[in-house]
């Protein structure tokens, strides 16, 4: 621990009491619950759950809360509170063709089976600032109506039927852990994948765009979009068959990607997917837009250099609170280091000047 002065505890107790009140803001306006980040801030508190690998919308409003609306130190708190929690088993694979689906679109089939549910979203809205807001208005109760979920079969089991997509693999083995055990090179497609999912958002979207832009060959369309809640089961192994436990909300999305094709396999479409707890629809179209950058190689294809197509530079630098933790780590005191650096640069000065003396007399 570096202590550069004496009462150096003192101060960062003073430090810890400053931002606790500057949390707090002005006392004159009523102080923000818990409970209205949780339901007036859902898409932050999505993304906090889905980058720190904890489904529970209490905390993660919590830790938007303590990280005064600091996305990424919320991350932090949700995932150092992970590590201390006991784990009593493992789910069973959670079934999305049977997801309580709130909305659900297609950019490849206007009349999929089951329709398109456009569901809360902003994509219809003008992006105008709305003043109401400002005033606390709220929409008209007449106007509100509990959203009805439907279930429906994936969109793109219709390309299956006709073997036109890739065929699903079905991994026999249990992946590794991201959350448990280090991200290693190389990496198969499941741990990529959940390194995707808790990646951070900004991140993701970046490289995906980067591919739509030319650094990379995918050239995708949205088979199928869909929001929803999962049931969530765990086999108890004294009953002998599998109880529902929970439910989550989830974000699917399966991209539809060009041709590709062998002497010994006919040509179809090659498939892109992403998976994200909650409503965030942004994170796992970016998601399936990568992870199908980075199959390049399985599929046969060449890689153009692009960084997207970059398994290590990519799952290395997806993930915030590792790029935040070397990034921040420069602010602590460097004091010996410098020291060092600056002896250096005033020898090199001095040994310049010298030359130039000797130089000049010469």
């Amino acid at each position: 621990m570096y202590v550069a002065t004496k009462g150096g505890e003192r101060a960062i107790d003073a430090a810890h009491q400053w931002l606790s009140d500057e949390r707090r803001g002005d006392r004159s306006v009523p102080e923000l619950s818990v409970a209205q980040i949780r339901e007036q801030m859902a898409l932050a508190v999505n993304r906090v759950m889905a980058e720190g690998s904890l489904y529970d919308p209490e905390l993660a409003a919590l830790a938007i809360k303590q990280a005064r609306g600091d996305l990424i130190e919320a991350v932090f708190l949700i995932r150092a509170y992970r590590t201390t929690l006991p784990r009593f088993g493992a789910s069973v694979p959670v079934e999305t063709d049977r997801m309580d689906i709130i909305r659900r679109i297609s950019a490849t089939f206007k009349d999929a089976p089951g329709g398109q549910i456009l569901g809360p979203t902003f994509d219809y809205t003008h992006r105008l600032l709305d003043f109401k807001l400002m005033a606390d208005g709220e929409a008209s109760e007449a106007l509100r109506k509990e959203a009805e979920a439907v279930v429906a079969p994936h969109i793109l089991q219709l390309l299956d039927q006709d073997g036109l997509m890739e065929p699903l693999s079905d991994g026999d083995e249990t992946p590794p852990d991201l959350t448990r055990e280090p991200l290693e090179m190389p990496a198969d497609r499941p741990l990529r994948l959940q390194a995707l999912a808790r990646g951070d958002e900004g991140f993701v979207l970046s490289m995906a765009y980067s591919t739509q832009r030319g650094y990379g060959r995918t050239h995708a369309f949205v088979g199928e979009l869909r929001i929803g809640t999962c049931a969530v089961e765990m086999e108890i192994p004294e009953l002998g068959f599998a109880v529902e436990i929970g439910e989550i909300e989830l974000t699917e999305c399966e991209t539809v990607n060009q041709f590709t094709g062998s002497k010994s396999e006919p040509p179809q479409f090659t498939r892109g997917y992403g998976l994200v707890l909650g409503q965030s629809e942004r994170k796992s179209i970016s998601m399936s837009l990568v992870d199908r950058a980075l199959r390049w190689e399985e599929l046969g294809e060449d890689n153009v250099g692009a960084p997207a197509q970059d398994a290590e530079f990519v799952l290395y630098h997806c993930d915030n609170i590792q790029a935040t933790g070397f990034l921040e780590h420069i602010k602590l005191p460097h004091y010996v280091d410098f020291q060092s650096e600056l002896e250096l640069i005033r020898k090199l000065r001095r040994e310049a000047a010298d030359a130039q003396v000797k130089e000049a007399a010469e």
